[in-house]
């Protein structure tokens, strides 16, 4: 497909509905639509530099709403916060495993969607672990367990949130290509 008007506006608009999404009061932990527009970006979009801009986008947009409802005492969550950096770069990390998916097979984006919660859980409770953020748990093999422990309800809302939109967004974007191709075709 190549990029067109419409694909654009479907890109940031995606990017928006995504961020709107995250900031959603009272959703499960871990359930946000971001790893899945990692994978989706990495496979779909040909111009790495806007597959990976792609989610990053994303999650500033959100933190940014995050932020201000921060500010007018609405949330107690922050947008900006240290570490912000280290989490944009695992999601832009996120945007490789994408490169890997072929978006016309149904079994790699599965993968997909398993191997990049995974990959972000590990890496960043071990960079929370590590760093001594959120939980402080002990420098020792039994305090990485406990941040891997507590890190498990986002985990599994991430494995749930990756798979629902994946399924939305390769199945809506494989709906759009074939469209154009049987339009293509007449």
């Amino acid at each position: 497909m190549k990029l067109n008007k419409t694909f654009v506006f479907t890109l940031l608009a995606l990017i928006v509905v995504a961020a709107l999404y995250r900031i959603l009061p009272n959703r499960p932990l871990g359930f946000a639509p971001q790893i899945a527009i990692a994978l989706f970006a990495g496979s779909v979009i040909k111009d790495k530099k806007y597959a990976f801009a792609l989610p990053i986008l994303s999650m500033f947009i959100s933190d940014a709403f995050y932020q201000v409802l921060y500010n007018a005492g609405l949330t107690s969550i922050q947008g900006f916060y240290g570490g912000q950096l280290t989490n944009y770069i695992l999601f832009a990390g996120l945007t490789v495993i994408g490169f890997f998916i072929n978006q016309k097979k149904a079994w790699q984006i599965g993968l997909g969607a398993l191997a990049g919660p995974t990959v972000y859980f590990f890496v960043s409770n071990f960079l929370v672990w590590i760093g001594g953020g959120g939980y402080h748990h002990p420098k020792t093999m039994e305090g990485l367990m406990l941040t891997l422990t507590d890190g498990i309800p986002f985990y599994t809302g991430s494995l749930y949130a990756t798979a629902v939109f994946c399924t939305m967004f390769f199945g809506g974007y494989a709906l759009l290509t074939a469209k154009e191709l049987k339009t293509a075709k007449a």
